[in-house]
């Protein structure tokens, strides 16, 4: 384990990195991630759409060289992707909320398919430019709700904007890394899609989420109220998810043609759980009485059964998740837990990284089960 954060390492020193959406959830964990490794970090992304977040609690804007813009705007990206002058560039910018694309699905499709157009767009005139990682959302199949999980050469589809969106964005993807990125007789930048499952960790505070909508209930001694309670994801702390996209951009870097294409992160299928079942150990880890209640209204369609196979990953990328679910549940309630009382955040994001690249595993947190 220790070589393989000694070569990341090695990789990511002073590497110039563009990431997109560095103000979001996913995105300010990747900074503090690549700012530990090294690398030389823009960001750029509308301001947090939370208070609190953990791009604010972190402090990330004096980490990294962070610019406020809209990926909607192709002069402001543009922009960006001069000054950041990337090797690398991760594209994480998003409106990433199912129930949201439903009151906003013109907005939603601006960021999420316009949005990548532009990055990509101004990407291609970045010169030094060796690999663009995409990430999407494992919503972005044409979701049939079948037993098994889905594979990268699934059809794309979608039943709500959000989803749609992010089938849409794939589809921009694979037309530029044709069109642009992988011509003859031009310089191969490495070009790859990430498709990740339902992600978890502490920092996130976006409404209709299952954990933030926890914590959020149980800091308050309320009941957490559930839409889907017998819904099925495949969730996964984001560490992990994180994790592939480093090692993706990695290879892309090192042979822009053999990995330029879509990747699946996700858990094994054992590990995809009902929406109960996860709120359950939430509940036992945060302890006071903590419980749900089912909500008996009507809702939009959100998909009942989703898993996806990330088994291409793991034989071509040697990546792995580390964190079981429960594991990953563990860490994130205690995350919230000791921020919630005080704690440092950026400190401790950084030493559940520091944890998770090393293997140590085994919870240290004094907040579990109500102790």
């Amino acid at each position: 384990m220790e070589d393989l954060v000694t070569g990341a390492r090695e990789f990511w020193r002073n590497r110039r990195v563009l990431v997109t959406g560095h103000t979001g959830f996913k995105g300010a964990w990747l900074s503090l991630w690549l700012e530990r490794l090294g690398a030389h970090v823009t960001g750029f992304a509308l301001p947090p759409a939370t208070s609190p977040s953990l791009f604010s609690l972190a402090s990330i804007d004096t980490r990294i060289d962070s610019q406020l813009g809209d990926v909607r705007d192709p002069s402001a990206v543009e922009a960006a992707m001069a000054r950041a002058r990337p090797e690398v560039v991760f594209h994480l910018a998003a409106q990433a909320l199912v129930r949201r694309s439903y009151s906003d699905p013109v907005g939603t499709y601006a960021t999420n398919v316009m949005g990548t157009a532009h990055v990509l767009d101004a990407a291609r005139r970045a010169p030094g430019l060796r690999a663009i990682v995409v990430v999407t959302s494992d919503k972005c199949y044409d979701n049939h709700e079948w037993s098994r999980p889905y594979r990268e050469d699934d059809a794309m589809g979608g039943h709500d904007p959000y989803s749609s969106s992010k089938a849409c964005a794939e589809l921009v993807t694979a037309a530029w890394r044709r069109s642009f990125f992988q011509t003859p007789g031009a310089q191969s930048v490495g070009l790859g899609s990430a498709r990740a499952g339902n992600v978890i960790g502490g920092g996130d505070w976006a409404d209709d989420r299952l954990v933030p909508d926890c914590v959020r209930a149980f800091a308050a001694g309320n009941p957490v109220i559930l839409r889907q309670p017998a819904s099925v994801r495949p969730w996964q702390h984001v560490l992990d998810p994180l994790a592939g996209y480093l090692s993706l951009a990695e290879r892309l870097t090192g042979d822009p043609h053999t990995f330029s294409e879509a990747w699946n992160f996700g858990p094994s299928t054992d590990e995809a759980r009902p929406v109960s079942w996860v709120v359950d150990r939430v509940g036992r880890f945060w302890g006071d009485g903590a419980r749900w209640e089912a909500d008996r209204g009507t809702h939009p369609h959100e998909a009942g059964l989703l898993q996806v196979d990330a088994s291409k990953a793991r034989a071509r990328l040697g990546w792995t998740p580390r964190l079981s679910l429960e594991e990953g549940l563990r860490w994130t309630v205690d995350w919230y837990k000791r921020v919630g009382a005080g704690e440092d955040a950026a400190a401790l994001t950084l030493d559940q990284i520091g944890r998770f690249e090393t293997g140590n595993i085994v919870n240290r947190g004094r907040n579990e089960a109500g102790s």
